[in-house]
């Protein structure tokens, strides 16, 4: 039946301002301040652009279908197949009573919309999560392409037959593809609804659509609107799209208007605009299909509904995201090239020209006016990408001088591929690179000034993809620490996105996510009211502070189990040793005994057996497997063994310092389907990389790896050779500070973050200003290892006024706290 809750959604959403209870204004007297902010006199600092902080979406957790986009039936055209996902079918959501039968023969709709249904009796669909959302009194719109001459009736129930609408009736008429509509209107709200047509007949129909009339601003073919609202709420500067991974995986084939193109080809912007019925389906990197009802108008629309910037992100014909592979079809890496100028043209072209005459027919005849697009995402072969980046550049620069392209570093913070590709992009004198990474909360407390070094006069920098590792309240405390120092380097990062933006709650292919929703609710996590709070709060100017006192984190030794891990991989261990540097043996396996008495599992995957004198694991099919043994309490150690891969797509994955599942060492040869090594430090359900470089693995040849700890240093030995090392020795700060100006209120914001346990004492000293008594908190605090969920958000700000607002006063941030400040000067 349909489900009551008393939390409001969408546009009833609001924040309200309550009293905030905390100590009033310390005494400067009274408590010796732990921390002391001091403000320059002069807001001299980096200017803060309308773009500083934007949203980036991708159709990963099903964030389009069955998400941001309002169509309410899954598998509207009958396209899903097994290429999408094992399993599906063009029948796929569907339930038949009578002949249901998926048909692609020349009587198609179109050759972009290749299946249709032949139909006698009913199908029933269920859309996304547990059904139908319908809420009551609301009109909802139907429409079908058919063909045929008998009557339709439509209808939405629950799946014991409650009616939750009139049903209507339509006649269908004529043997050619006609578009037939007509609304229900909802007699009651639930999340378990039922769209059934049928008819006594025989038809042939295909695009069944049910969509709400109430999308965000009311648009047509629109989005779902609590979903976009609560985007809206963060007042993005700029929205990235279409990703992410799915821009640049699967075939890097272009639409040239051929019948026989691929499923699981790279997202093309061309398959995603005119009508709706005409948009091709494809199988979706994260796993499912994606129909491209959400499409590259929408997102467009989307971006100027908001006010924001668009950022279409192209692929670059080299794979990332694992795939690793490049085009040598110079006539489709040139059609590639005239597709990014035709994109140009469908946003800011007159209506007299080819694109920006379909653009007008959408719905849209001003221009856009789109002034950045992005080359590529993540590529890991960086000569590769580069050489087609500049070709892209070329052609741009040629015919749109005014528009700022952006490359990209490659996947992570560091390493091989981000020196190389930093450094080309430096020498071509790039707009702007695009860097990503997800990492642990201590690595963002740890490097709130990485961008104090980098060349000002070097290409700007746009942090397109971040987050911390992990959904807790404590993840999203480092990274407002970590905002801070963006603000305070805001003349070299000129725009930042938190990634991923959205996630289905009961399709989920990556952890954290900012906004989460089943089929009728949304809610925030943590990190969205962090976003929100800097993004609603960013200021015109940063005005130089600095702050002493307090202390920080050491780190500590790399101590813990030793473990064995194969990814996609069978492979073989041997003579595993560990020993202290004077030789004493601490732990050592041989396996000759033929057991593994000493090993446990870590991960219950895969298929660990003794053979032939050594430890091997067999399938070629499991990912992320581990065992492990022997909890090393010694700072200093080594670590051998023998490692030799029998068969499968990667390499070896050898693990230390285990101290639970999800937190771990390991080192990575042949990852990435045999092209990368790595050594990445496990943070609960997800990996920082430390090391990255170019690295294969042999099938059927035996290596020695050694692992030398030394504290907080370690250095890698394969065979015999010193193939890397890092030290894992930065400190972390848990208190970080930035102040910024907002001109048209004409206050100081002042903006603390609390990393810790305990409260924060901190003397404010306003640079000799004269300021208002007063200023406006706001706060978000509460226990670090809280989360946002759907029953419960624990995590919300709560704003106040304070009184003691002096040119120097006191105040006492609580622990595990955000506090802005905005302080009216005179």
């Amino acid at each position: 039946m349909p489900r009551i809750r008393s939390r409001l959604v969408g546009a009833a959403a609001v924040l309200v301002s309550l009293p905030l209870a905390v100590a009033p204004p310390v005494s400067a007297s009274a408590v010796a301040p732990d921390y002391t902010i001091k403000v320059s006199p002069s807001a001299d600092g980096a200017a803060l652009s309308k773009q500083q902080y934007g949203v980036f979406f991708e159709d990963i957790n099903y964030a389009a279908d069955g998400g941001l986009y309002a169509e309410l039936i899954r598998n509207r055209s009958f396209e899903f197949n097994a290429t999408d996902a094992s399993g599906f079918t063009g029948l796929t959501a569907w339930t038949t009573a009578g002949t249901a039968t998926v048909v692609n023969d020349d009587q198609r709709l179109n050759d972009r919309n290749r299946n249709y249904l032949k139909l006698t009796g009913g199908v029933t669909n269920a859309g996304y999560n547990s059904g139908i959302a319908l809420k009551k009194g609301d009109k909802y719109d139907f429409s079908v392409w058919a063909r045929g001459d008998a009557a339709l009736r439509v209808s939405v129930n629950l799946a014991d037959g409650t009616a939750l609408a009139a049903p209507i009736t339509i006649a269908v008429a004529g043997d050619t593809w006609t578009k037939y509509t007509g609304t229900l209107r909802a007699t009651a709200t639930t999340d378990r609804g039922r769209l059934t047509v049928s008819t006594p007949g025989a038809l042939r129909l295909d695009e069944i659509s049910l969509f709400p009339r109430d999308t965000y601003k009311g648009r047509s073919n629109g989005l779902r609107r609590d979903l976009a609202e609560k985007v809206a709420a963060l007042r993005p500067g700029f929205v990235r799209f279409p990703g992410g991974c799915l821009v640049n995986t699967g075939s890097m084939y272009s639409y040239d208007g051929a019948f026989n193109y691929p499923r699981a080809r790279s997202y093309q912007w061309k398959d995603t605009v005119g009508p709706v019925e005409t948009r091709a389906t494809n199988k979706n990197f994260w796993g499912y299909n994606q129909s491209y009802g959400l499409g590259y108008y929408e997102y467009f629309q989307f971006s100027e509904d908001l006010g924001a910037m668009p950022l279409p992100v192209l692929p670059a014909l080299v794979t990332g995201c694992g795939q690793n592979r490049a085009t040598v079809d110079e006539a489709l890496l040139q059609r590639h090239i005239q597709d990014a100028l035709d994109l140009i043209e469908f946003a800011n072209g007159p209506v007299t020209s080819t694109w920006g005459k379909l653009r007008a027919r959408q719905g849209h005849p001003k221009p856009f006016g789109l002034t950045t697009v992005a080359i590529g995402n993540e590529e890991n072969l960086p000569d590769a990408y580069w050489a087609n980046f500049l070709k892209f550049e070329a052609a741009i620069k040629a015919k749109h001088p005014e528009i700022t392209i952006v490359s990209n570093s490659g996947p992570d913070d560091q390493g091989g591929t981000f020196e190389n590709l930093w450094a080309k992009n430096k020498a071509n004198g790039t707009d702007m690179v695009d860097e990503h990474y997800y990492n642990s909360p201590s690595w963002f407390l740890q490097n709130n000034a990485r961008y104090d070094s980098y060349d000002r006069n070097g290409p700007k920098v746009f942090l397109g993809e971040y987050a911390s590792l992990d959904a807790k309240f404590y993840n999203s405390l480092a990274e407002a620490a970590y905002m801070t120092g963006l603000e305070r380097n805001a003349d070299v990062v000129k725009m930042a996105s938190y990634a991923p933006l959205l996630a289905n709650i009961d399709n989920v292919q990556w952890k954290p996510d900012l906004i989460w929703f089943d089929g009728d609710e949304s809610w925030g996590s943590t990190s969205y009211q962090m976003q929100k709070l800097f993004m609603n709060n960013v200021g015109d100017r940063v005005v130089p502070s600095t702050v002493t006192g307090g202390g920080v984190v050491q780190p500590k030794p790399i101590t813990g189990a030793i473990g064995l891990s194969t990814w996609r991989t069978a492979a073989t261990y041997d003579d595993v040793k560990v020993t202290r540097p004077d030789g004493t043996v601490i732990f050592s396996d041989d396996f000759n005994d033929g057991n593994a008495d000493g090993w446990t599992a870590v991960q219950p995957r895969g298929n660990w057996t003794v053979t032939s004198g050594g430890y091997a694991q067999t399938t070629t099919d499991t990912e992320d497997t581990m065992v492990k043994a022997a909890t090393v309490t010694d700072t200093d150690y080594d670590y051998t063994l023998k490692a030799t891969k029998q068969a499968g797509a990667e390499g070896f994955l050898v693990a230390f310092g285990i101290q639970g599942t999800g937190n771990f060492y390991w080192w990575n040869l042949g990852g990435w389907n045999n092209t990368q090594g790595a050594v990445e430090k496990g943070i609960t359900s997800a990996k920082e990389q430390l090391i990255t470089k170019p690295n294969s693995v042999n099938t059927g040849q035996t290596y020695d790896l050694k692992i030398s700890v030394r504290g907080t240093k370690v250095t890698l030995y394969l065979d015999g050779v010193e193939w890397g090392g890092f030290d894992d020795n930065a400190v972390t700060e848990p208190f970080a500070q930035v102040v910024t100006t907002d001109a048209k209120t004409g206050e100081l914001i002042v903006k603390v973050v609390n990393a810790q346990d305990k409260p924060a004492v901190t003397k404010i000293d306003m640079g000799g200003r004269r300021v208002a008594g007063t200023a406006r908190m706001t706060v978000l605090a509460g226990d670090p290892g809280e989360q946002n969920t759907r029953t419960a958000e624990p995590i919300l700000p709560v704003t106040s006024t304070i009184k003691g607002v002096s040119a120097s006063f006191t105040r006492e941030f609580p622990a595990n706290s955000v506090t802005f400040l905005r302080i009216r000067t005179r």
